[in-house]
């Protein structure tokens, strides 16, 4: 299965100046977009910048400011970047457009496995998929004839055996900041382990072998990582690799471009990919895809600006210019090695996100329940007792139960 089917089934601020001549049209409309922070949004928004009159805000906690900002009238950005579970809010507010009129004018060299519609109407559209991946030091691992891990229990072994060689700081780094992050660390872990979060009355269903399962594996993985791990976010892990601090990760595939950036890496060459460790039933890790969308309360014609330099940055050329910062859905792209571990992942069966207004609850108790059990405040037991608990309060107050 290639990443194109699984996607159909399933704070920096760079003002744009003057258009330049690799933009099909001059830009007068003023415009701003709200992204995540990460490699492929700067190039996106670096080309929608070409048309002028455009400014990129890119802040890792876009999705926490998001919701607000566009349901501002008239919505503080024109342009959103969401991806699975993010869009969730802004559709249940209805702060986002249909785009079939816009795709209709001036979408004609997008893919169709880049549409996403929600009830028959596009809402988004997709620019690439993302999943988390195996990321090692090679040259490590072929030092101390390792083997590249294919579970996390051959991860904890080659972690002891790269501890007692005493080759870098940590063996391990991990996006297990208290939060987001570390909610989908233990998502990737559940899925891994064939669970499921709600059942079909939204009722929490992670207080079983499962979850605790994972929340075990999260632990040992945490004895071979920075004590700080709690702070540790992608930025975080992506900034120990290039600084040869860590020897493996499963980090996103958007940050495996940053590993051979010769301007701020020390590891050139020397960090390869490979498919996220396997759970009981599948890869601990989840296919998501990232994609633009169009606040619903702008004028007409903002809109339609809006639409219009998005798929300026969208196109072919910044692709070309790009081609290594994602796993691209746009026309022209063409995998290379830094890709071999999101296939790899998705071949092996990881599943999507299961995005919903539920799992963004979820979510959100996962993240901000766990720590206790990582820093032994908790047994695992407990740690999931309160987490469906504290769960199912927020779901309540949010009209999921009855």
């Amino acid at each position: 299965m290639n990443l194109k089917t699984i996607l159909t089934a399933g704070a920096i601020c760079v003002a744009g100046g003057a258009a330049s001549a690799e933009c099909a049209f001059d830009n007068t409309v003023p415009l701003r977009s709200l992204t995540a922070g990460f490699e492929a949004w700067k190039a996106v928004t670096d080309a929608m910048a070409e048309c002028g009159n455009f400014e990129a805000n890119l802040d890792q906690e876009f999705s926490e400011k998001q919701p607000e900002a566009f349901a501002a009238n008239p919505a503080l950005y024109q342009i959103g970047g969401v991806a699975n579970s993010t869009m969730i809010p802004l559709l249940t507010a209805g702060t986002i457009r249909p785009l079939d009129d816009l795709v209709a004018k001036y979408g004609q060299n997008l893919s169709p496995n880049q549409f996403i519609r929600v009830d028959g109407k596009v809402m988004a559209i997709a620019m690439m998929v993302n999943n988390q991946h195996l990321m090692y030091r090679e040259d490590i691992l072929s030092d101390l004839g390792i083997a590249v891990p294919t579970t996390y229990e051959e991860v904890l072994a080659a972690a002891a055996a790269i501890k007692e060689a005493g080759v870098v700081d940590y063996p391990i780094g991990g996006t297990f900041m208290t939060g987001w992050n570390l909610g989908e660390e233990f998502v990737n872990m559940y899925l891994g382990e064939g669970g499921q979060f709600v059942d079909d009355k939204n009722m929490p269903t992670i207080n079983n072998e499962k979850g605790i399962a994972s929340l075990e594996m999260l632990k040992a993985l945490t004895e071979y990582m920075d004590p700080e791990f709690l702070v540790s976010d992608s930025t975080y892990v992506q900034q120990q690799f290039q600084q040869g601090k860590i020897a493996m990760a499963n980090l996103w595939a958007s940050r495996a471009g940053a590993m051979n950036d010769e301007a701020e890496s020390q590891v050139v060459g020397k960090v390869k990919m490979a498919a996220a460790p396997m759970g009981s039933v599948a890869p601990a890790s989840s296919i998501w895809w990232d994609g633009v969308v169009i606040a619903a309360n702008i004028s007409d014609e903002e809109a339609d600006a809006a639409f219009r330099v998005a798929m300026e940055g969208l196109d072919a050329e910044m692709v070309k210019a790009h081609n290594d910062a994602s796993v691209w859905l746009i026309p022209g792209y063409e995998p290379g090695e830094l890709a071999a571990g999101a296939a790899a992942t998705a071949a092996k069966g990881a599943l999507p996100y299961p995005a919903s207004a539920a799992m963004g609850v979820m979510h959100s108790a996962l993240g901000n329940g766990i720590a206790d059990y990582l820093t032994g405040a908790k047994d695992a037991q407990t740690t999931l007792v309160d987490i469906e608990a504290a769960y199912t309060t927020a779901a309540k107050e949010a009209g999921l139960i009855n």
